[in-house]
C-alpha cells in the first residue's frame, strides 16, 4: 500500500469513500508479495496493482460491488484453465485478496498513519480477515510501545495485547503478513486470521568508498528500496553532486561513522575502497554489529591479505565467516554498473533463498511463498 498511500489520502481527505484491495497471502508462483494493493474510486479511478495485470479487472469489479454494499470482502484468485486470461492466475499462482471500504468514517487513523510514514516512524495495521470475529476489524500499532494502539480487532483485551507484542516483533523485522489466534487471543490457533501491513521505515545500505563503483551501487541500492548513505574520510570525493541518488553522503573515517550508526539485521554493509587503511578497521566494526549483509570488494589476493589483518586484531572465525568478500555473484561484471548489479543479485538471492543459478536450468516454483519485508 506504501506505493498508492499519496493517492488514496487525497481520496480521504476530499471524504471520498473507495475500497482498497490488498493482497494478504500469496500461493506458488504469485506475482504481487503481501502488502500490495490497488485501490478503486467510487468515481472508477483506480490505482496500484494486485497481480501484474493478471486479475485486476475482476478485483476491480469486486471493488465496486464492496463501495456499493459497504462490507469487505475476502477472496481467492488462482489458475482457471476456462477462464485463465481473464480472472486467473497464467502463472499457475494463488492470491487471497482482502477488500475492504475506506473513508474517513471507517479508516479514522489512515492520515496520521500516512504522515507517520512520510517521517519514516514505524507503524503498522492488524486487520482480521476471516475467522469469529468482525471481519475488517482494525488496530493500529505504532513502534514506539510507548505510544498506544488504537483501534480493536473485536476480541478483547487479550487479542489485542497478544497482537500488539506480534506486531510490533514483525515490524522491527519490517516483515508483512498473517497472524492467527484463537478465538479468544490465544496464539496457538487458526480460528482467526489477521493481517499485518507492516510499514517500517526503509532498510539502511552504508556504502564505504567514494568511488565510481559506489555511485553504481548507491544507484541500484536506492532503485531496490534502500536509504542509501556513501561515507568516505576524502571531503573531495564524498560530495552530493559525484553521488546524487544517494539519501546521505557523509565525510568521516567510515569506521568511526559505522560505530556511532544504528544497524539492524536490515542492514546492509558495503565496503568499496579495497584500501586496507580504510576497510580492515570499517569491517572490524562491521563484522561485530547485526548486519544482514557485509561484503567488500577486491580481488582474491586483496581478499586474503584482508583476513589476514582482521586475525591479526582478533576478529573470530565465525565473524570473518560473514564476510562475503568478493562482494556480489559472478555475473562476470566489468563495470561499475554492472558490478552493482551482481551485488544486488547477492542481496536478493540471499533475501530470499534464490540458488543464484539461471532460471532455465532449475525446476520448481519461480516465486517463493514468504513474508514480505516492508
Amino acid at each position: 500500500m506504501r506505493d498508492i498511500l499519496n493517492t488514496i489520502v487525497k481520496w480521504w481527505d476530499e471524504d471520498e469513500t473507495f475500497a482498497l484491495a490488498t493482497v494478504v497471502g500469496t500461493f506458488k508462483s504469485a506475482p504481487r508479495d503481501p502488502g500490495a494493493a490497488l485501490a478503486v474510486e467510487r468515481g472508477g479511478e483506480v490505482v496500484g496493482s494486485v497481480s501484474g495485470g493478471c486479475v485486476e479487472g475482476a478485483v476491480y469489479e469486486l471493488s465496486n460491488e464492496v463501495i456499493e454494499v459497504g462490507q469487505p470482502v475476502l477472496q481467492r484468485y488462482g489458475f482457471s484453465d476456462d477462464d485463465a486470461f481473464a480472472v486467473g492466475l497464467t502463472c499457475g499462482g494463488i492470491l487471497d485478496i482482502f477488500v475492504e471500504p475506506v473513508s474517513k468514517q471507517t479508516f479514522s487513523e489512515l492520515g496520521e498513519i500516512a504522515a507517520a510514514v512520510e517521517q519514516g516512524e514505524p507503524v503498522a495495521v492488524a486487520t482480521v480477515i476471516s475467522g469469529p470475529g468482525q471481519l475488517g476489524a482494525r488496530r493500529v500499532i505504532w513502534g514506539d510501545s510507548a505510544r498506544p494502539s488504537s483501534g480493536s480487532l473485536g476480541g478483547g483485551e487479550r487479542l489485542d495485547a497478544a497482537a500488539d507484542d506480534d506486531v510490533r516483533g514483525m515490524l522491527s523485522q519490517g516483515l508483512t503478513g498473517i497472524r492467527r489466534y484463537g478465538a479468544h487471543g490465544e496464539r496457538l490457533g487458526d480460528e482467526l486470521a489477521v493481517f499485518v501491513n507492516s510499514f517500517a521505515p526503509p532498510p539502511r545500505m552504508l556504502v564505504f568508498g567514494a568511488i565510481d563503483f559506489a555511485a553504481a551501487v548507491a544507484r541500484v541500492g536506492k532503485f531496490l528500496g534502500y536509504h542509501v548513505t556513501v561515507c568516505d574520510a576524502r571531503p573531495v570525493f564524498a560530495t552530493k553532486t559525484r553521488f546524487p541518488d544517494a539519501d546521505e553522503v557523509v565525510v568521516d573515517w567510515p569506521h568511526r561513522f559505522l560505530a556511532g550508526t544504528e544497524v539492524d539485521t536490515r542492514t546492509v554493509i558495503c565496503v568499496l575502497t579495497h584500501d586496507p587503511k580504510f576497510d580492515v578497521p570499517v569491517l572490524e566494526v562491521a563484522l561485530r554489529t547485526p548486519a544482514g549483509y557485509i561484503g567488500a570488494m577486491g580481488s582474491r589476493q586483496t581478499h586474503a591479505d584482508r583476513l589476514e589483518r582482521l586475525r591479526a586484531i582478533g576478529l573470530t572465525e565465525a565473524e570473518l565467516a560473514r564476510l562475503r568478500s568478493p562482494i556480489g555473484l559472478d555475473l562476470g561484471a566489468r563495470t561499475p554498473e554492472e558490478t552493482a548489479v551482481s551485488i544486488a543479485a547477492e542481496l536478493i538471492q540471499l533475501r530470499w533463498g534464490g540458488t543464484g543459478q539461471s532460471l532455465t536450468s532449475t525446476d520448481g516454483r519461480i516465486h517463493q511463498e514468504t513474508m514480505t519485508s516492508a
